[in-house]
């Protein structure tokens, strides 16, 4: 078991990392909460995650460091979910996960908070009658997206995949949640956006830009969340801002998911320090809407009001 006097740590994992900005959310939280919590990058590959992993927890409970755990992104989501030790019922119904929490004595539980992230990102855009959700892609990402679908009261959902075949696991998971669930090809669905509430694109950076030269025909598009967000804008984010659709980056949805990650990073350490710190009053809960806008600020992004259509 770690000591208290072991440098507390975490870290985002994933390949390739060095586009990512969760170190400069973490660390931006980390001081507004005022903790000494040391977060950075690691560059791990899937040949590399189980080795990486196992030493990490060897140095947890061997005192050398405290890694209170991690934030994981492509391809190690669903690759450290076997790993567990613990997992929560979201990523047993995803089989994805984004956050490692290692315990004092180096238990380790998984959790999801892509869809926290991305129920926060559309919270703020315009609502458009339809109750169906339109998802471009079909991997870890889209598993979030339908879960969060069930989480905005959507009713459907369509997938908008390049192999219809491989969509087994993703229709199963929408009508386990009560979703009704279409399957459909990118190009097809590209041509009726107008039936969609929102739309969330999860695929990576590029990938749906051979795609966005079919928009040119619309007066009116559905919202657009585009989880990739390097480089920003994308051009498929640039395309439906022109053709009058609301767009939201994949920064927000980061954002919000990286709140929730801090919340179950540091529950622990801020019970121990809130325990030596205890007086006769209560101890308040941490301003969270203060840490959130640390966060954000620290990656230059301006909380905007609902029915901004601006691309971010």
């Amino acid at each position: 078991m770690t000591t208290r006097s072991a440098p507390s740590q975490a870290a985002v994992l994933g390949h390739p990392i060095d586009h990512s900005l969760s170190p400069v959310l973490h660390q931006a939280a980390y001081r507004a909460l005022g903790l000494a919590i040391e977060y950075t990058r690691a560059d791990v590959d899937l040949d590399q995650v189980e080795t990486f992993y196992r030493d990490r927890r060897h140095e947890l409970t061997t005192g050398h460091t405290r890694w209170l755990g991690f934030s994981v992104t492509m391809p190690l989501k669903p690759a450290l979910v076997p790993l567990m030790d613990q997992l929560s019922d979201r990523v047993r119904r995803l089989g994805v996960l984004n956050t490692v929490v290692l315990d004092a004595s180096g238990q380790a539980t998984g959790y999801n908070t892509d869809c926290d992230g991305i129920v926060r990102a559309l919270m703020r855009a315009e609502t458009p009658a339809s109750s169906t959700l339109g998802i471009i892609g079909g991997g870890g990402t889209a598993a979030a997206a339908i879960e969060a679908a069930q989480l905005m009261g959507v009713t459907g959902v369509e997938l908008l995949v390049r192999n219809q075949a491989k969509t087994e696991p993703q229709r199963k998971l929408a009508t386990d949640l009560g979703l009704a669930a279409e399957i459909d090809s990118i190009a097809s669905g590209l041509t009726k956006l107008d039936r969609y509430r929102y739309v969330i694109s999860t695929l990576p950076p590029g990938a749906a830009s051979e795609f966005a030269h079919s928009l040119s025909g619309y007066t009116w598009l559905p919202p657009l969340l585009d989880v990739a967000y390097d480089p920003w804008p994308s051009q498929l984010a640039l395309v439906w801002h022109r053709n009058g659709g609301q767009v939201i980056s994949g920064v927000e949805m980061l954002l919000y998911q990286a709140v929730e990650q801090v919340k179950l990073l540091t529950a622990e350490l801020r019970a121990e320090h809130e325990a030596r710190q205890a007086t006769s009053s209560h101890q308040a809960e941490p301003d969270w809407d203060a840490v959130t806008v640390a966060m954000a600020e620290a990656i230059g992004l301006t909380p905007r009001p609902p029915k901004d259509s601006r691309v971010i």
